[in-house]
């Protein structure tokens, strides 16, 4: 969004080791723990947050694992990971054919995840184009859209669980469901992903139908924070998205300040440069409460918000 203030403390960690070092530090000193992508599903309020803010920039590699990789030998390199070390032999030259997984640190961003793939000819995660945001906050909150989400090609992760010790979680052991991978206050810290062989002219066509769709109907090169609101249950809005919700009751365009729902699509507010957090916070309870007053339904926030010290 480009909006709020600052951060009491800020950790950047470089390692896997170091990140789980940085999530158990705060924990025991009673301070709050945030941890900070690429900020794409976040509101900062104006002023300073309080408690530990933990970016995960530094944590961006990603790596094509050995083509049979299950049980002992998947263990012992997310160990490897989590001691601190690197693997050798980063997107190894394999036959494009070998193994179809990607090992991707929580940093590694999902526009290069997506091209990475797509040169291979992998399919699966094409629905995540024009997506912002990092593979640890893709993991965490599900991310995607009709195009297709996240959880749809993730084997394992590494998560930094509630003892501060770095664990693996099969596929199976998650209940992810619609925006939310369901960890908890468990922290991704990697995750193996698997995908579809396939022609790589197909893949790439895909791709760039699906990002010329979102073009079209989402302010995709605006500042934002992706989709404010969850789509609401169909019952209860007669089959209606938020993103119609919000045009049918008028507010596509409305400005408060800098900030704008967009003329594009209404579950989009945007910087138009000189916005506040304030201003943004503001086009949000509007939307909530002008759509509750017309249609009686409760616009539920996807979009985290991090309040600042009062």
């Amino acid at each position: 969004m480009h909006v709020g203030g600052a951060a009491e403390w800020l950790l950047e960690p470089k390692t896997l080791a170091e990140l789980a070092k940085a999530v158990s530090a705060a924990r025991e000193s009673g301070m709050p723990v945030r941890i900070l992508g690429k900020g794409a599903n976040l509101i900062v309020e104006d002023g300073t947050v309080p408690g530990v803010t933990i970016a995960t920039d530094r944590l961006n590699l990603m790596w094509r694992p050995e083509a049979q990789l299950g049980g002992e030998a998947l263990e012992a390199l997310l160990s490897e990971l989590g001691s601190g070390q690197m693997p050798e032999a980063r997107l190894a030259p394999q036959a494009r054919t070998d193994g179809l997984r990607l090992l991707a640190l929580c940093g590694a961003t999902h526009q290069r995840l997506v091209s990475t793939v797509q040169e291979l000819g992998w399919s699966g995660l094409e629905g995540l184009v024009g997506v912002p945001g990092h593979v640890g906050g893709g993991v965490a909150m599900n991310a995607g859209g009709k195009w297709g989400e996240m959880w749809s090609v993730v084997e394992a992760i590494m998560v930094v669980a509630e003892d501060g010790c770095l664990r693996i979680l099969r596929r199976e052991q998650c209940a992810p469901s619609y925006r939310n991978g369901n960890l908890g206050t468990q922290v991704v810290a990697a995750a193996l992903l698997k995908f579809q062989l396939d022609e790589v002219l197909a893949v790439k066509e895909r791709t760039k139908t699906f990002l010329k769709e979102k073009n079209a109907v989402q302010p995709v090169t605006e500042w934002s924070a992706g989709c404010v609101f969850k789509n609401p249950d169909k019952t209860q809005s007669c089959g209606r998205t938020t993103g119609q919700l919000v045009d049918q009751a008028g507010l596509k365009g409305r400005c408060v300040g800098g900030a704008e729902i967009s003329p594009k699509h209404g579950n989009f507010i945007v910087n138009k440069g000189h916005a506040t957090a304030t201003d943004v916070l503001e086009l949000v309870r509007i939307a909530q409460e002008t759509v509750f007053e017309r249609f009686g339904v409760q616009l539920e926030m996807e979009a985290k918000v991090w309040r600042a010290a009062r």
